[in-house]
């Protein structure tokens, strides 16, 4: 199919470009839809492989038993909980709001989500291998560990203390301790997360040895969860990449220098990787920064987002729009949440340049969808979305279609409520891009068809 299909792509760029439309993307409809054939990188010296934990490079048995709107259910509710906590910290929240107001005695994280990516590190000596999820929105990593008061089915062996000779746990009167513990049993530190949607761990927090091909950390802290409830799936637990508290970024500073980034593959069967230390940084990569009263204290990555364009056309956006809500940047969000007002503009240009293609119902987050049945190929105009220090992104077609079935797809954008909602740059229209995180001097770097 994509081999007979090259000759005609080719001629259709041709055209395309010749007739002044450089600013669209001619598309095979089945390149938006993932494959059942798991694909490799291109960058094949990346230190940790990265794959979609629903898509056939995953491990996880599980990995069909999804649909999309549970993943966009899931990813409404990670973006509340985001929202509730972010307003709690500026003084904004809702009285009303549980999230916002509740006490509990425990470290918060996101709602735990299920648009999430995986990678495979080892803990303990000798070493095990197991599967965790990434986030850039926790800052506590964690395992399951014997002994169990409960445990959920994972794909890994758990992980036994007892069998590593470098496991140790953190005492109570440590500093480390002090930032994530709600207690302590027997001198040793306790820990526990407690996320959005109801899911939890706690147990101890405890330090081992841990072996990123081919890098290996000494006296790694992290949460050995021996009460672990929740939308879990398979995975053995979180590796932590936030920006606050003893998160994997600082913990490894002086090794890594809080740099790291990664690369999320633009389908499902394909794969990216996670990469730390001077490694992230690409010749073409495009930085932004941090704002820099937000660059430490916090438990998200902050950006100024400055703009949006359609086909090449700037978006007439009041300048105010973005500053008034702020915006993150999140590994864990699958779709980007735009203010009101900068979501509208985008909806109308972009459904202004396909109206040629029949319109679907509207999807759950989505109220643009369209049906593509009967097409190989179609035309879309480019997306792109601009950030202080004119950095300009052009979305990969992947991160402006989401495929919602075998012949329709849904502009990969959804509005927030209110224009005082926090944006968040969310995985989908991260896809293909290294994004690099600079935490020490404050930027986050874009370099475009990276995986």
């Amino acid at each position: 199919m994509a081999t007979c299909l090259l000759p005609l792509l080719l001629f259709l760029s041709f055209s395309i470009s010749a007739f002044g439309l450089q600013n669209f993307h001619v598309v095979d409809i089945h390149s938006l839809m993932s494959s059942d054939v798991c694909s490799s990188s291109k960058d094949s010296k990346s230190r940790l492989r990265v794959v979609d934990r629903y898509g056939p490079c995953s491990t996880l048995s599980s990995r069909q038993n999804i649909s999309p709107e549970q993943i966009l259910s899931n990813d409404q509710s990670r973006v509340n909980y985001i929202q509730s906590r972010v307003a709690a910290l500026s003084g904004q929240a809702n009285n009303s709001d549980p999230l916002a107001s509740s006490k509990i005695p425990a470290q918060y994280g996101g709602s735990y989500g299920v648009g999430n990516y995986i990678v495979q590190v080892g803990f303990g000596t000798p070493s095990k291998t197991l599967t965790l999820v990434f986030d850039t929105g926790s800052e506590v990593t964690w395992i399951q560990c014997e002994p169990c008061q409960y445990c959920y089915m994972q794909l890994d062996p758990i992980f036994d203390p007892s069998q590593s000779t470098t496991f140790a746990n953190v005492s109570c009167n440590s500093i480390p301790c002090n930032a994530v513990s709600f207690g302590c049993s027997n001198s040793s530190c306790l820990y526990g997360v407690l996320y959005g949607d109801g899911s939890y761990t706690i147990g101890y927090y405890a330090e081992d040895t841990l072996t990123l091909n081919p890098d290996v950390i000494e006296k790694f802290r992290f949460g050995c969860g021996q009460d672990n409830e929740g939308l879990f799936g398979e995975i053995a637990g979180l590796l932590a990449l936030g920006p606050a508290n003893d998160s994997f970024v600082l913990q490894t500073s002086d090794k890594y220098h809080r740099i790291f980034s990664y690369c999320l593959p633009g389908v499902s069967s394909s794969t990216g990787y996670l990469k730390f230390g001077t490694d992230s940084y690409l010749p073409n990569t495009k930085r932004t920064p941090i704002p820099a009263n937000l660059r430490s204290g916090q438990y998200y990555y902050f950006l100024n987002m400055t703009g949006l364009s359609v086909a090449g056309e700037s978006l007439k956006i009041q300048s105010k729009v973005f500053p008034k809500a702020g915006t993150i940047i999140d590994s864990g969000t699958v779709i980007t949440r735009l203010p009101p007002d900068a979501y509208k503009a985008l909806r109308s240009t972009f459904r202004k340049h396909m109206k040629q293609y029949k319109m679907a119902p509207s999807f759950s987050l989505f109220d643009t969808c369209y049906d593509f049945t009967g097409l190989d190929i179609i035309t879309i105009p480019s997306v792109g979305i601009q950030f202080l220090n004119d950095v300009s992104l052009d979305l990969d077609p992947n991160g402006i279609l989401y495929a919602i079935g075998n012949s329709q797809a849904c502009l990969a954008f959804a509005s927030n409520r209110k224009r005082t909602d926090l944006g968040i740059f969310g995985n989908v229209q991260q896809r293909t891009f290294n994004v690099m995180y600079d935490v020490w001097n404050g930027e986050i770097g874009f370099s475009p068809d990276a995986c």
